[in-house]
């Protein structure tokens, strides 16, 4: 079970760990209940040998539409001083849980099924694959509310749209539609809202069949690409495939290419 299962869930079934914010009367705002819950299904996911790939999405009508703004309410009416350590404190729990997500050892899917806003939009630029639905929209909402990033966007957004239209972003908080969030580059397809959610499932359904450990070395591999040059790389690379070779799945994959069959990973 989750930290709190009013506000997020963690449903386990074929391999995938569904992570479901699920607070929709706030837009699945980010308040510190929730994100301790975030924090925990993180953990949760990580440790949990049963599930080889992960989900992430919302439920009701909006992915997550970042920070609860009434919590904000009532933290600015404390006075500055208590303000100031709130948001800090929940900046370290909401990173906690980013940065888990970011390292998982598993892919990671997100199903973007509505509206996304600030920290809302760090979560979904963990996964390796994000599907938008149609409906969904796009905006980072900080500097409208007076404040500076966080939630790794700073370091994720321009990774995925590059710096120029990052830095326009964050200025404006203009807000993209699915469409043009597919263009620059922040979701990988865009779906008619009644088919995304199966979709994004049967997608992380099949990559929880695949080669985990392979799986997980070149998530390792992506995430650092940008931070090296390209020697290191190479021997990074060299040494993750070195790596997948010792594993059982590898041994299935070649014996089912000889075989010309469907491979059986389980994993290891």
């Amino acid at each position: 079970m989750d930290a709190d299962a009013r506000t997020v869930r963690y449903e386990v079934s074929a391999g995938v760990a569904t992570i479901t914010l699920d607070r929709p009367q706030a837009l699945n705002a980010l308040d510190p209940p929730t994100l301790a819950a975030l924090r925990a299904a993180a953990s949760q996911a990580a440790n949990d040998e049963a599930a080889r790939a992960v989900l992430i999405t919302g439920a009701g009508r909006a992915f997550c539409a970042g920070g609860d703004v009434k919590q904000m309410r009532a933290w600015t009416a404390a006075g500055a001083a208590a303000s100031a350590a709130a948001v800090l404190d929940g900046a370290a729990v909401l990173h906690q849980a980013i940065s888990t997500l970011y390292r998982l050892p598993k892919p990671v899917v997100c199903a973007v099924n509505g509206l996304v806003a600030g920290a809302g939009l760090g979560l979904a630029l963990v996964a390796d694959v994000a599907w938008a639905a149609r409906s969904a929209s796009f905006t980072l909402a900080y500097t409208a509310l007076g404040l500076s990033p966080d939630g790794g966007t700073t370091f994720l957004l321009p990774r995925a749209v590059g710096p120029a239209l990052a830095a326009e972003l964050f200025l404006t908080n203009r807000s993209l539609d699915a469409e043009e969030a597919q263009r620059c580059g922040l979701v990988a397809r865009v779906l008619d809202d009644e088919a995304l959610a199966g979709e994004a499932q049967a997608l992380a359904r099949r990559l929880a069949q695949g080669p985990t450990r392979a799986y997980a070395e070149l998530r390792a591999l992506l995430r650092g690409s940008g931070l090296h040059g390209l020697e290191t790389q190479l021997e990074l690379e060299r040494l993750a495939i070195g790596r997948s070779a010792r594993s059982a799945d590898f041994v299935e994959g070649v014996a089912a290419l000889a075989e010309r069959r469907a491979p059986r990973f389980r994993g290891d």
